[in-house]
């Protein structure tokens, strides 16, 4: 029996991937499924570039916008999430369009890895939280290396979160992250998911995450950081987020605007050219030059997926 073909867009931040998505959902008759860590929380729409009502047109999108900034959602919440609304995207009739830049979720989704809930070992992550604050971050990032290189070389050294998860799963589970996702690998995806990645030169990328950032300051980011540090005490993943993570610390005096606004910049672009080194690592991604207008994306898109189904029929 033939599987269902779905779409995927993924690229770096400022990529462009918000735009061609809806252009492209107009023209198939698709509707989107989000693949972004932090556009998944409600009230975190500037910093998080989520996409407004009236950017949708019209266009249905999943998975975002739903979850509290005090609650905590992992891999295997978003892979359950998304996998429910292809299914109800394809039940209408339609085709699904994945669109993020967050690696993990798309390769839980496209390689079926079955993430498995280890218990938390609550007293060893106060014990490892302590330790970033003492003996520094930069040394958890080492002992992280150490034990798991290729889960630690795909995050950044002043990762917190991950930097922490990578140890405690090793903790927990006496095997590291790689070694678990290799082994969870087991079941043949369920879908036929033909994946895109917008790419820019360098330089141009750069430019467009150094403009949006300045955008958002002026949308009102500071404020928007602002209200959710004032109005929860508790957000153990949320303000992590990039953007979010440096406006606190200018809220807190540890920056000065100016220094905030650039360290933003900095951590996007090294956030951007992480997200490509990830992409680049699956071999049947079908490369699309951001420069390219619009149409012709869509076009390379539409044709990849007619000559799938003419194969398949």
């Amino acid at each position: 029996m033939d599987k269902p073909i779905v779409i995927v867009i993924e690229g770096p931040t400022a990529s462009g991937k918000t735009s061609l998505s809806i252009e492209l959902a107009k023209k198939v008759n698709g509707e989107i499924v989000c693949a972004d860590s932090m556009q998944i929380y409600k009230e975190m729409n500037i910093g998080t570039a989520k996409v407004t009502s009236k950017e949708m047109q019209g266009i249905k999108h999943y998975v975002m916008d739903f979850v509290s900034p005090d609650e905590r959602f992992s891999v295997a919440d978003y892979k359950k999430e998304a996998k429910k609304a292809i299914k109800d995207i394809i039940e209408k009739g339609k085709i699904p369009i994945v669109v993020g830049g967050t690696g993990l979720y798309i390769d839980a989704l496209i390689y079926e890895i079955d993430y498995k809930e280890q218990k938390t070992d609550l007293a060893y992550r106060k014990k490892l939280e302590e330790e970033a604050e003492t003996i520094g971050l930069e040394e958890l990032y080492k002992r992280a290396e150490q034990i798991d290189v290729e889960a630690a070389h795909k995050i950044s050294k002043t990762d917190k979160k991950r930097i922490i998860r990578i140890l405690e799963i090793y903790h927990t589970t006496g095997k590291t992250k790689t070694e678990l996702e290799t082994e969870s690998r087991q079941k043949p995806p369920e879908y036929d998911y033909k994946v895109f990645a917008l790419t820019w030169e360098r330089q141009t990328l750069y430019e467009r995450i150094n403009q949006r950032v300045d955008q958002m300051i002026e949308q009102g980011l500071i404020e928007e950081v602002e209200n959710i540090w004032k109005k929860y005490t508790y957000f153990p993943t949320a303000m992590q987020a990039l953007g979010y993570k440096e406006v606190v610390e200018y809220l807190e005096k540890k920056l000065t605007k100016e220094e905030m606004i650039e360290k933003i910049k900095m951590e996007t672009r090294r956030y951007a050219k992480r997200q490509l080194t990830w992409f680049r690592k699956n071999k049947q991604v079908i490369w699309l030059a951001g420069e390219n207008k619009m149409e012709d994306n869509i076009r390379t898109i539409w044709e990849v997926i007619r000559s799938e189904e003419r194969n398949k029929g």
